[in-house]
């Protein structure tokens, strides 16, 4: 009886171990940090913004997958200058309003980071997730930004 339960606890101990609590960091090159976000194993993000030239929004959203960044979608209402669906790269289905979403993209970011130069106020780069946001283009228009999933507690 003994040796099941302790069977049973080391395998729920090893479910725990394997879940991976994540924080979302954006920071500038000095190593300042501007925005932080905690994102639990299988939460999600998205980076939104204005585009440049049309003005709509856009957005491309993460999912921490076992303490890793990936890219699972891209909303775009338009096949304005930059955006567009690359075929094999997901697949492309209608917003039911002109635009489209790209699902199951699935693309792990290597190194669970990358570096972006947030537009002007008007561009309005931000991190959304749930009700937290980080204002990238208030906090650093025209900046390099390193938006990083590293792990950490999500409380």
């Amino acid at each position: 009886m003994i040796g099941a339960f302790g069977r049973g606890l080391a395998a729920l101990f090893l479910t725990v171990s394997t879940v991976q609590a994540g924080v979302l960091t954006a920071t500038l090159p000095d190593g300042t940090e501007i925005g932080r976000i905690a994102v639990a194993e299988g939460g999600g993000w998205c980076v939104l913004w204005n585009h440049s030239v049309q003005g709509f929004p856009v957005q491309d959203c993460y999912q921490n997958r076992q303490g890793r960044m990936v890219l699972t979608r891209s909303h775009q209402p338009d096949f304005a200058a930059g955006l567009g669906h690359l075929p094999g790269r997901g697949r492309q289905v209608s917003d039911g309003a002109g635009g489209y979403w790209i699902e199951d993209i699935d693309e792990p970011v290597p190194g669970d980071a990358y570096v972006l130069r947030p537009g002007r106020a008007a561009v309005n780069h931000r991190i959304v997730a749930g009700n937290a946001e980080i204002p990238l283009s208030a906090r650093a228009a025209r900046q390099r930004v390193r938006i990083a999933l590293q792990p950490g507690d999500p409380e």
